[in-house]
């Protein structure tokens, strides 16, 4: 079981089998009947006030020093430990650390420091900011790199639910059950899993939402030494932006959010909304191969029922799954560049060949040739569980299947289920239905939306801008492909982000890059 939204290891894996450059909660758009699966029932929460913090905190003097991560073996980068409370209410009490990278800006008028959050959530920046640095170089030049392993996550107390047995036996359970035996398996298997986040993170369970995350960046902004928080945050790190603007409205400095999730949506919400971009990417793909896309559409259904029935043989020895087949197809939809691959590993698929699709899934679920996972899905499930109020039932998954399969036949089970299966049973309760972000009074934030993005379809970034507030949310609009649009391709977005961040240029909101 793997929710399917995050930038990180999804689009990393991405770029890395296809050969193409360096390099995540949900998001999205509405279904045929306009339903973005918002919420009236909950009035918008009061914050409470930010708490008065200990000199201890504000005053703290990070020690930097050399990285031990190989992805930053190379290059100036710097590696230092924020302490931070763990109990947000709290703030003279217990602390954790927080873990940070940064590079020094590699030119003159330096700026301050630029932070980065790449999705997920549960995405580490300690591990993806190195990768990412070459797309930025211009902006390497007037700030300060910086990015951290949000708590719970990585080097910030990460959390692990299970080993790598344990979730290589998960694999083999359907996702999409079609009967009361593979129901149960599903749920338990949920259960099972939540009770070894619970032993695992232990008090740490209750706070690392998106709320404490970005009373944590605030923190951070302080002991860097900004007056303003100049943030650049991307899939859910838009969601993250949002709030934290929410939160600190006064603070804000020059943020951009690309891949922008819907902040209206709750988790159903969601879910449609990314089976609808999802199946949008892939009716561009199915396209692009010459075929009509509701014919390619069936073909690949059909393939998928066959293999529920009789999972096919890879030479690994393993079985390729429906589950694992599905996840296959979903990675290389988050690039363009990828889409060459996809046809090879559903060419092989439909000869009974799995090989290339369980390759393609294995790339998305983290696990290495020697069959060790990392934990990325780890923590985006305690974080997201953790944020979401909403926990649909089976009974109301079971009545809302046939909307799901109707905007998808290939997504529409699988993303429905997983609206289920993703928090069923959870030891502790989610905080809110969809994140507050209203931020009246904040600079101006620019959004960027990809029309062809399937993972945060683009029509959030319009929802954003809304939600933000009059002459705050600004978007720019890119006609591409992928998940995400700077450093995608186009000329336009990346001059455009870069003129905002260097000299605070703001574009004319409803901006399109074609």
């Amino acid at each position: 079981m793997s929710r399917v939204v995050r930038w990180t290891a999804a689009v990393a894996a991405a770029l890395l089998i296809t050969g193409c450059g360096s390099g995540s909660s949900s998001a999205g758009t509405d279904d045929a009947k306009g339903h973005t699966g918002a919420t009236t029932a909950s009035p918008p929460r009061s914050e409470p006030p930010a708490p008065v913090l200990p000199a201890s905190l504000t005053a703290q003097k990070l020690t930097w020093t050399g990285c031990k991560s190989a992805a930053a073996a190379d290059g100036d980068w710097q590696c230092a430990t924020m302490k931070a409370p763990l109990d947000w209410s709290r703030p003279d009490g217990e602390t954790i650390g927080i873990a940070l990278i940064r590079s020094r800006a590699t030119g003159g008028n330096r700026q301050g420091s630029l932070l980065f959050n790449f999705g997920g959530p549960g995405g580490s920046g300690i591990a993806t900011m190195p990768s990412y640095a070459s797309l930025v170089s211009a902006l390497h030049q007037r700030y300060d790199l910086v990015s951290w392993d949000p708590r719970g996550v990585g080097a910030s107390e990460g959390v692990r639910c299970r080993g790598d047995k344990e979730i290589q036996a998960a694999e083999s359970i359907d996702a999409t059950p079609d009967d009361a035996a593979e129901e149960k398996a599903y749920l338990d298997d949920a259960t099972d899993f939540g009770q070894g986040c619970a032993k695992a993170a232990g008090t740490l369970l209750t706070h690392v939402s998106t709320t404490d995350t970005a009373r944590d960046m605030d923190l951070m902004r302080q002991v860097l030494g900004d007056r303003s928080l100049h943030y650049f945050g991307i899939s859910y790190g838009t969601e993250l932006g949002g709030v934290y603007a929410h939160l600190f409205p006064e603070h804000v400095g020059r943020m951009v959010l690309d891949a922008v999730v819907d902040p209206t949506a709750d988790s159903v919400g969601h879910a449609m909304n990314q089976t609808r971009g999802f199946q949008r990417a892939l009716d561009d793909y199915l396209a692009s191969t010459g075929q009509d896309p509701a014919q390619g559409t069936r073909k690949i259904a059909e393939l998928l029922k066959r293999i529920d029935t009789k999972p096919l043989p890879t030479s690994s020895g393993r079985k390729l799954t429906q589950t694992l087949a599905l996840t296959g197809i979903i990675l290389p939809l988050y690039s363009k560049e990828s889409w060459p691959v996809l046809t090879g590993a559903l060419t092989a698929a439909q000869s009974g060949n799995g090989s290339e699709l369980l390759r393609l899934a294995d790339e998305y679920n983290d696990r290495d040739g020697a069959g060790h996972y990392g934990t990325t899905t780890h923590s985006q499930r305690v974080i997201s569980c953790l944020d979401d109020r909403q926990r649909p039932t089976p009974g109301e998954v079971r009545t809302l299947l046939p909307e799901f399969e109707k905007i998808s036949p290939v997504f529409g089970d699988y993303m429905g289920w997983d609206t289920a299966g993703w928090c069923y049973d959870w030891p502790v309760a989610g905080e809110f239905d969809h994140p507050e972000v209203g931020a009246p009074g904040a600079a101006p934030i620019l959004l960027v939306g990809n029309t062809g993005d399937p993972a945060t379809p683009y029509e959030g970034a319009r929802r954003m801008a809304d939600e933000l507030g009059r002459g705050v949310g600004v978007e720019l609009t890119w006609k591409g492909e992928g998940h995400g649009a700077y450093g995608s391709g186009s000329t336009c977005v990346d001059t455009t982000v870069n003129a905002y961040l260097l000299n605070g240029t703001v574009p004319r909101d409803g901006t399109t890059c074609p």
